[in-house]
């Protein structure tokens, strides 16, 4: 009793402290909701039709592709820019694929596996023309696909075979599926434009038209009241006539981006003139010590050269084209340098050591000889040369060895730049200045021995034996340094746009303007490694009038801060933005002129009287057709308004009051005539279908603006 009248005593309390805790589990849950949603958040790449694409499913999709890229140009890894392009053309495929989708869906269009084999078995696609199951004519074959497909399960459950093995096997397959789900995209979207091509067909008529628009010509004689002969100034455009031009033309203001303008200075840091100094003096020391017999490859190397130097005589297509060029003006043992190129801002010397006339093409044929040991080996060697000097048959003693002796190819392309061991320098060396038909023997430290019988040479070139130092005229580490320091000061003392503004030009400095920059480029104003400034500029934190951190980016060698001035919101741009208002006062003001002229032409009765007016220019016009667009050369502009009015006058009929797109016309029909061209009502259907077919083409873009698409990829990449 006593215990249970404590508990009624502080019951209250038991309460507030039972509702504190389902208060802090109830928050809790919240809590870890909304960090789960905001983490979850944080993964999407993007959205389409509102389906959230993660971005480890898009990495997913873009390590296939750059699979396939790598398998099919034999390569084991990609640059950069090539992943950033890959990722571009996956994020393009995908968007394509869900907008198609979406609407096949709807319309109840597939592809089925029964009509994927049928395309397989026809072999036609140029997609399976580009997979390893071909033909010797290089034609695709099935039956080879066949039969890796049935060999694919019995390799990878092989415990015999290596991994190597299975890891080609299995790119091998990851590859065909690729080309599988390709063909199959490919095939959905052709039905789809086969289903919109057919609703709209060519019919006699409009080929009737269209072939006398194109083959019907009219001369003309025009006078054009240019909108240049009135002054913008004596123009007035009010708001309202600038929201009604914006409605009427609202369409072409439509994004389907977000995008932003910003302001920038951008400060490319370069080598002072006492870097330059240093440098020249340093380059003028390797130059000595060249003309004073120093080792070229370990004076070279020593320079840091960006031209290594070769062991092996090279032509003049394996150097820098800069340097090739003083190679005719040099005689052996002289060089030239140090010299400024100012096109790879490089300082540079080139001594040419020796030049002489070797093959670019070699074709030669090989025996190695077999053996325990070097002993033994060379002995086998020295018996292959005395065989080969009694007249023994090359193949036969090959084949002796069981090995095939195969006619091979070596071209200068194949080992010019490359780095080249001793035994390659050795080997090349032979067989580039071989005579045809004589066998060498060839000793490989520690590799073993080669009789090599060089069988053709072909294309005897110039060859050089050349020291190049070629260096970059690179800023120091103290000049970047004093760079950063007088630009971080500037912006410490000038944090606001317009004090940016004001104060660059007395400070040295440039700010320039880069209007609707997307969130889908790459780099920044064209600078490189600028990812955390697009990021920076599209942050939803980030409002118009903020300044950017001082980014440190480029190859090392830029300084950038970014000043955001305006936001263009996905959707229709606002009719008061600057760049659009700047476009409708300037439609808005043709039309205003073009009312005044038109005023001044309403009474003419010929065009002498038009050519009376006041900034009126006159000319002949030839060969206007309907489908053509008749050039005015007076005012500088194509008028397809004029072209439609010619073609429905006849000969002698006078026309005023035409408004164009650069001047108010009047023109008399001076002649009309037909070209000697036979109508073909078959052929001009097709032509006309062929038109429709390219107008529907155009379809993507339309789906594209429903599919509601939003890319966050460049807050990842």
């Amino acid at each position: 009793m006593a215990t249970l009248q404590k508990i009624r005593n502080r019951g209250k309390i038991l309460i507030a402290t039972v509702g504190l805790a389902l208060f802090a589990f109830i928050a809790e849950e919240f809590v870890r909701s909304l960090t789960y949603t905001q983490t979850e958040s944080r993964q999407r790449v993007g959205k389409i039709y509102g389906e959230k694409i993660n971005v480890q499913d898009f990495n997913a999709m873009v390590e296939e592709y750059a699979d396939v890229v790598k398998f099919t140009q034999g390569i084991n890894s990609l640059a950069d820019d090539q992943l950033s392009m890959i990722r571009d053309q996956v994020w393009q495929t995908l968007v394509n694929d869900k907008i198609m989708q979406h609407e096949c869906e709807k319309l109840g269009i597939t592809v089925t596996d029964a009509e994927m084999q049928d395309i397989i078995n026809n072999g036609r696609n140029p997609m399976l023309a580009q997979t390893p199951f071909r033909t010797g004519q290089g034609t695709f074959d099935v039956n080879a696909l066949k039969q890796f497909l049935n060999q694919y399960n019995e390799v990878m459950n092989n415990p015999q075979l290596s991994s190597e093995v299975k890891e080609q096997y299995t790119q091998m397959n990851n590859y065909w599926k690729f080309i599988e789900k390709t063909i199959r995209r490919q095939k959905l979207s052709e039905k789809y434009q086969t289903l919109l091509t057919g609703l709209m067909v060519s019919n006699p008529v409009a080929a009737q038209t269209n072939f006398d628009g194109r083959t019907s010509e009219a001369d003309i004689y025009m006078a054009a009241l240019p909108f240049s002969s009135i002054k913008d100034d004596d123009v007035k455009v009010e708001d309202s006539e600038l929201k009604a031009k914006y409605e009427e033309l609202k369409e072409m203001f439509r994004t389907n981006e977000e995008t932003r303008d910003i302001k920038y200075i951008d400060i490319k840091v370069t080598a002072s003139d006492e870097d330059k100094a240093n440098l020249q003096k340093e380059m003028e020391g390797y130059a000595r010590a060249l003309a004073e017999g120093a080792d070229p490859a370990k004076t070279v190397r020593e320079a840091a050269s960006q031209v290594p130097f070769s062991v092996l005589p090279v032509s003049a297509k394996a150097l820098p084209h800069d340097i090739a060029e003083q190679l005719d003006s040099l005689s052996v043992g002289s060089q030239v340098g140090p010299f400024v190129h100012d096109h790879d801002n490089t300082i540079n010397i080139v001594r040419l050591i020796d030049k002489v006339n070797l093959p670019d093409s070699v074709e030669v044929r090989q025996i190695a000889a077999p053996g325990n040991d070097m002993a033994a080996i060379e002995k086998t060697a020295d018996s292959i040369m005395n065989a080969l000097a009694a007249g023994a048959n090359f193949d036969t003693i090959a084949k002796k060895y069981d090995q095939p002796a195969t006619k091979t190819w070596i071209t200068s392309s194949q080992y010019e730049g490359q780095a080249i061991d001793e035994n390659n320098r050795k080997f090349i060396n032979t067989i580039t200045t071989a005579s045809v038909g004589v066998n060498n023997k060839i000793v490989l430290d520690g590799q073993g021995v080669i009789i090599a019988q060089v069988t053709d040479r072909r294309n005897i070139v110039p060859k050089y034996n050349v020291a190049v130092i070629k260096r970059s005229i690179d800023f120091s580490k103290d000049t970047y340094n004093k760079a950063f320091n007088d630009f971080s000061s500037f912006l410490a003392g000038n944090s606001k746009v317009e004090d940016i503004e004001a104060n660059a030009v007395q400070a040295g400095y440039t700010v320039q303007t880069r209007n609707n920059v997307s969130n889908t480029e790459h780099n920044v104003v064209n600078v490189r490694s600028t990812r955390d400034a697009l990021r920076w500029i599209f942050n939803e934190d980030t409002k118009v009038g903020d300044v950017s951190p001082l980014y440190e980016c480029g190859d090392n060698d830029h300084l950038l801060v970014l000043m955001l001035t305006g936001v263009h919101k996905k959707g229709y741009m606002a009719w008061d933005d600057e760049q659009i208002r700047t476009y409708l006062t300037g439609e808005v003001t043709k039309d205003k002129k073009a009312a005044l002229l038109l005023e001044k032409m309403k009474d003419v009765k010929s065009v002498a009287d038009a050519a009376k007016i006041d900034g009126a220019v006159t000319d002949t016009i030839k060969h206007i057709t309907f489908t053509g667009n008749a050039f005015v050369s007076k005012v500088g502009s194509g008028e397809p308004a004029l072209s439609g009015s010619v073609s429905k006058a006849k000969k002698g009929d006078f026309k005023a009051g035409i408004k164009g797109k650069a001047a108010v016309y009047a023109y008399q029909v001076l002649d009309q005539k037909k070209n000697d061209v036979k109508f073909d009502k078959k052929e001009e259907e097709q032509k006309l279908q062929q038109t429709i077919s390219r107008s529907i083409s155009n379809f993507q873009g339309e789906l594209f603006k429903n599919a509601n698409v939003t890319d966050n990829r460049y807050i990842f990449f």
